[in-house]
């Protein structure tokens, strides 16, 4: 039994090494474990409200781009349609064009083709006025050769003309 109960020396000893034990470790190893520890706590406490913070910002940037896309896409069919109407303005002023060089073309088409047609007429008729004269003069000649029907000729033209 004396494993059992301890003498009075060795509790003594065990005391005073227990107390120099726990001085020297009050001391020099709690402090700063304890300071340690505490600075732990604060970074993890500084990671957690960076992290917060980081989430609100993303949470903002997350806005902010669907602000930016909504004012990109509306910024995109205005330019859209600016570029449609453009489109449609050229295109009718390009068929306004059109006409009036087509109705220039016809209108011009058809001078020339009038101005052509008076000139084939004239041409028509100084020709059948030198045929005229030719087959007058042919028959002139011919009814001419006689003096009797020359003077015919001159009393029927004498008579026919009216003098004022």
């Amino acid at each position: 039994m004396d494993l059992l109960i301890p003498e009075v020396g060795t509790i003594f000893w065990t005391v005073l090494i227990f107390s120099i034990a726990f001085f020297i470790l009050a001391k020099f190893a709690w402090k700063p474990t304890l300071k340690a520890l505490k600075e732990r706590d604060n970074s993890i406490a500084q990671a957690l409200q960076a992290a917060e913070t980081a989430k609100k910002e993303v949470s903002k940037l997350h806005t902010d781009s669907e602000r930016i896309m909504a004012e990109a896409k509306t910024e995109r069919d205005k330019m859209l349609q600016e570029a449609r109407e453009f489109k449609e303005s050229l295109l009718n002023e390009a068929r306004e064009q059109a006409k009036k060089d087509g109705k220039k073309l016809i209108d011009e088409a058809r001078e020339v083709i009038k101005n052509e047609r008076a000139a084939a007429v004239q041409e028509i008729k100084q020709q059948i006025a030198e045929l005229s004269v030719s087959i007058s003069e042919k028959i002139l000649m011919q009814e001419l050769s006689d003096p009797a029907k020359q003077r015919d000729l001159i009393d029927k033209s004498l008579s026919d003309v009216k003098f004022n």
